[in-house]
């Protein structure tokens, strides 16, 4: 499924506070009700994030009590991580017993539930039109042409540039536009070499960079079936080890540990840039004197690989239903809210920020708006216009399974060892460790 670019315009958000949301990550506290205290009446809903998912629940339960006054929500909080092992145990056991109604689950982590729990979740195909969210999104929570969930929030890409920074080292923001990564290095180069500033800063304990590079070029670490490794004659994944080499030896990129660490380089100006998913405009805007000075232009490519495109995501969740009593009220809700309404997103961006992959919500007021902070630039117009040109893949059940390998892989690599040796000896690992 494709957009066209009429269709496209607007279908925005100004970015979101959902890096716990995009990132995978999650309060390790323990879990907590959101709302009353005390409150059990009602669908009861897990999420990750107070400040993003749990605040999308909560807008979509106000929203919804509009028409139908006495629907309540249970919202829970949990670490993303306790969800998964939470689901895992339940289902694996064969009880549903204390399993929620609603539950979020990340998108590189669904078909490891959709695969082994295949009855567990209630089908939406008949409560919402597939064809009107992002084929990507689709992709990512459907088995067999059955959608498993709703498609909530959309990771696209962006490079944001501090002009201050370009301009000073004799450049334009408009020099990285649809760009390769290549170009995005040797631009850089020029960057580092007049103002001492690196373009950009890199988790390398989290291959999130990488999985952006491949996703832009219709890759993964698996094949078409989402469970063949793909390590071994992969030109994509290939082609994003060279250049990570490539920024780190050259000063473009730099290193960052933790979440701490990034927010301080680019808040400080540290780095010229961020590449990151569009939920990173929130931690962007908080530096109120730096208004004017960014912009976003779309994702560096991938050179010499067919089908590339400037355009990728980083993380992003959906909505599930679980098949146990009340989950046809369940499924009337999300499908109400979630599923088909762009005023429900309208309000969710004014509340949130929160960019949907729902693709009618592109009319609305609140993702058409300029954002004074980047120029006025619309930026959800943009984000949205490039989310509708990224490539479908299958994330498979094995994602974070196959990441772990690709990290020692890559950190071979950088070491030293033939990248083919590298790619290949993974190959075999993941054949023989990997089910």
């Amino acid at each position: 499924m494709t957009f066209s670019k009429k269709a496209m315009m607007g279908l925005t958000i100004v970015g979101a506070s959902f890096l716990l949301a995009a990132c995978g990550g999650g309060s390790s506290e323990e879990a907590k009700q959101s709302g009353d205290a005390g409150k059990t009446e009602g669908l009861t809903v897990w999420a990750w994030d107070p400040k993003f998912n749990i605040a999308a629940f909560e807008t979509a339960e106000t929203f919804y009590q509009k028409d139908n006054a006495a629907f309540k929500l249970n919202i829970v909080e949990n670490a993303q991580v306790d969800i998964v092992q939470k689901l895992n145990t339940s289902l694996s056991s064969g009880t549903t017993k204390g399993l929620p109604n609603i539950v979020l689950i990340e998108d590189y982590r669904a078909k490891s539930f959709l695969e082994a729990y295949p009855d567990a979740f209630y089908p939406m195909t008949d409560f919402i039109d597939a064809s009107q969210f992002m084929s990507y999104k689709v992709e990512a929570t459907s088995v067999d042409g059955v959608n498993y969930a709703t498609p909530f929030d959309t990771g696209v890409t962006g490079l944001y540039l501090r002009k201050s920074i370009i301009e000073e080292a004799g450049l334009q923001t408009s020099d990285f536009e649809n760009i390769t990564w290549d170009e995005f290095n040797d631009l850089g180069v020029i960057v580092k070499e007049k103002t001492g500033t690196a373009m950009f800063s890199n988790d390398m304990n989290d291959l999130g960079l990488l999985r952006v590079m491949m996703q832009s070029s219709g890759a993964w670490y698996s094949g078409e079936d989402g469970s063949t490794p793909t390590f071994e004659g992969n030109a994509a994944l290939a082609k994003g080890f060279e250049d990570v080499k490539t920024m780190l030896d050259s000063g473009v990129m730099t290193t960052h540990n933790g979440w701490d660490q990034l927010l301080a380089n680019f808040n400080g100006g540290k780095v010229a840039s961020i590449i990151q998913g569009n939920w990173i405009t929130p931690s962007v805007t908080t530096e109120a004197e730096q208004a004017g000075d960014w912009t976003i232009v779309p994702t560096p490519r991938q050179a010499g690989i067919t089908g590339a495109t400037n355009a990728s995501n980083l993380g992003g969740s959906s909505v599930y239903i679980l098949n146990i009593d009340g989950k046809e009220e369940a499924a009337k809700f999300v499908s109400e809210t979630f599923g088909q309404s762009a005023e429900f997103y309208n309000e969710l961006n004014t509340a949130i920020g929160a960019l949907g992959s729902f693709a009618p919500a592109i009319e609305t007021n609140a993702y058409q708006a300029e954002v004074p902070f980047f120029n006025n630039q619309r930026i959800n117009v943009d984000f949205m216009d490039w989310a509708a040109e990224i490539p479908a893949v299958n994330f498979g059940k094995n994602t974070y399974a196959f990441e772990d390998l690709a990290k020692v892989a890559l950190q071979d690599y950088l070491k030293g060892t033939d990248l083919n040796t590298v790619l290949s000896q993974t190959q075999k690992t993941a054949e023989t460790q990997v089910k």
